[in-house]
């Protein structure tokens, strides 16, 4: 009998370990993890009376979601649902909401908040001020260049015809250049309104070389160096191209097939449908590669690496983590912040140091409140303007972070100078600043138009 006896002992722990480890895992089953949200840190169409106001949701938790929203109060600077709570009617990881009934030249604190059976949680606290109404802004457009027929013709002011105009920038002398999409060149219009072809001979293809002999294919977006050097996002070339004050046109990277290749040789490297660059301090070039979804860098030595985005998808994170769905505008502040219109998903994407990506505005379900942003432009001030396909242009106060409706309406397309949303956009995508004043690629009106803002 002895001799058995460390069999039953080994058997009683057996079982003793197997009964704990059945308990211990059916109690780590039934914890619930609550979810995690992020507030949107910009506030958008913000009035005396009324703002906008969101969230995502970067982790649903161990169980679905009940409720997501946003909570504010005047009062709490760490308000909960206690507060004026305003669920979303759909429960969606994007989420913005209107809030109403507001005091003009308040203070307001806002969060978002997501819920599940875990719990409530709650994104960072945003502090805003609704406006006075002797605080409110006037932009007023009108047409600057082109009368609205599709064509290459050069002149002054109405005189001159464009062809989908896209990307535009300003140089130090007031001068515009305006890739002219479907005429395969690059315009520039003098600070007078007088309008020229400055590179490209007008025919589908791709040639480096002097102005009167390069060619593109479908230019998009533009971006200008100090020395004004143009940088052309070619899309239908998938090549990046520089163009010198000469009107000297130079391929800088790609190889011209659309695909996914980093490179310590531009050259050899390559890009998918190309949609707009943008450059910082250091000579850096930054690339909204549209088709392969990703944020691509090439550093002023020429090397071209992947500089944040995995795929296609709406994820917050770090470098590849992110996911980005055809991403077009692309601008870079003072700072070295990278800002980027995300198209597919509706939304304003920021990107740090360290490479972080967050959703600073919109998402896949507040259309509206972003819409399709095609193009941006940084000022001398940071604030950061977009021009929203869906009919109008924005502003993005760096002072305030909130982000308001210069000129159009969402979802209104037509023609019209005049104050405010009395203006229309015919898919406005292009945008830059010069003298304070702001000029708009007005593609589908085969115009360029400037907007005034007062206040």
């Amino acid at each position: 009998m002895k001799r058995n006896l460390p069999i039953k002992i080994s058997l009683l722990a057996l079982l003793i370990s197997t009964v704990i480890f059945q308990y211990g895992c059916s109690k780590s089953a039934a914890v619930n993890n609550p979810p995690a949200v992020t507030t949107n840190t910009v506030l958008s169409d913000v009035t005396t009376t009324t703002a906008t106001a969101g969230g995502l949701v970067s982790d649903i938790g161990s169980t679905g979601l009940s409720a997501v929203g946003i909570c504010y109060s005047a009062t709490n600077q760490t308000p909960t649902t206690a507060d004026t709570n305003l669920p979303a009617t759909t429960i969606a990881v994007g989420f913005s909401l209107n809030i109403t009934g507001l005091t003009a030249g308040s203070t307001y604190y806002v969060r978002a908040y997501a819920t599940n059976s875990g719990g409530t949680s709650y994104g960072a606290v945003v502090k805003f001020t609704t406006p006075t109404t002797a605080s409110v802004t006037v932009a007023t457009a009108s047409t600057f260049a082109g009368n609205g027929t599709a064509g290459l013709v050069n002149g002054g002011g109405a005189n001159a015809q464009f062809y989908n105009p896209q990307g535009i920038v300003a140089d130090a002398q007031g001068n515009f250049y305006v890739s002219d999409q479907f005429n395969h060149v690059i315009r520039k219009i003098t600070s007078a309104g007088v309008v020229s072809t400055f590179c490209g001979n007008g025919v589908l293809g791709h040639v480096d070389g002097p102005a009167a002999t390069a060619s593109f294919y479908s230019p998009n977006g533009l971006a200008i160096d100090a020395g004004g050097n143009i940088y052309v996002a070619d899309e239908g070339n998938n090549l990046i191209v520089k163009i010198t004050p000469a009107g000297v046109a130079t391929t800088i990277a790609g190889t011209g097939v659309a695909a996914y290749v980093n490179s310590t040789n531009p050259l050899t490297a390559a890009f998918n449908a190309p949609k707009a660059v943008a450059l910082d301090s250091q000579g850096n070039i930054y690339v909204t590669d549209s088709g392969n979804n990703r944020i691509r860098q090439i550093s002023s030595a020429g090397v071209v690496i992947t500089y944040a985005g995995g795929g296609a998808g709406f994820a917050d994170g770090v470098g590849t983590a992110a996911l980005f769905s055809n991403p077009a505008a692309i601008a870079v502040d003072s700072k070295g912040n990278i800002y980027v219109g995300d198209i597919n998903n509706h939304a304003i994407r920021k990107i740090t140091t360290g490479v972080t990506v967050t959703t600073i505005a919109g998402n896949r379900v507040a259309t509206t409140q972003v819409g399709n942003p095609l193009a941006f432009t940084v000022d001398a001030s940071d604030n950061l303007f977009i021009a929203d396909g869906t009919g109008r242009v924005l502003r993005l106060l760096n002072s305030t972070n909130i982000l308001n409706t210069l000129a159009g309406t969402s979802s209104v397309s037509g023609y019209a100078d005049g104050v405010g949303n009395a203006a229309q956009f015919n898919q406005p995508a292009g945008v830059t600043v010069s003298g304070g004043n702001i000029f708009v690629s007005d593609y589908g009106n085969n115009r360029i138009r400037k907007i005034v803002v007062t206040n």
